[in-house]
């Protein structure tokens, strides 16, 4: 045995492209798949580029049909999981597809305009740890400065 193992987790920051789909096994197994988007900025020479990746994410159980109620296209999600590429034959070609497998997803607290046109907090999970941010005053952040 080595003194350091093998490691295969991911955590993505990003909001879901489009509603989630929601299906069960024969077994009875709920699993839900969706998508989410990253975007990186970088400087080439003297101009700002921006990029984008989708990750493709698969969830199961009870997380899933919890998600399926609290979350849809554009909404904001902190992915925690592990990569997995299955394969499959199609017309004579082995396809492959990477996929994220999901242990949790957290909805990240979404900022939402008023009638008085200031920012204020949206409904945020009790249980979810990335809410407590240390910002004391959240109320002074504009979501427009935001860059995603």
């Amino acid at each position: 045995m080595s003194l350091f193992g093998d490691l295969n987790e991911v955590r993505l920051l990003g909001n879901i492209t489009q509603d989630i789909e929601l299906r069960f096994t024969p077994s009875g197994a709920a699993v839900a798949n969706f998508s989410i988007a990253t975007n990186r900025r970088f400087k080439q020479g003297e101009e700002w580029k921006d990029e984008s990746e989708f990750h493709n994410i698969v969830v199961w159980s009870n997380l899933a049909q919890q998600l399926m109620q609290r979350a849809k296209k554009g909404t904001r999600v902190m992915v925690v999981g592990r990569l997995q590429t299955r394969s499959w034959e199609q017309q004579g070609q082995k396809k492959y597809k990477t996929e994220i497998i999901a242990d949790d997803v957290f909805l990240i607290d979404r900022y939402e305009r008023g009638k008085s046109d200031t920012a204020t907090p949206a409904t945020r999970e009790n249980n979810n740890p990335f809410l407590n941010t240390g910002v004391s005053d959240v109320s002074q952040i504009d979501p427009a400065d935001l860059p995603f």
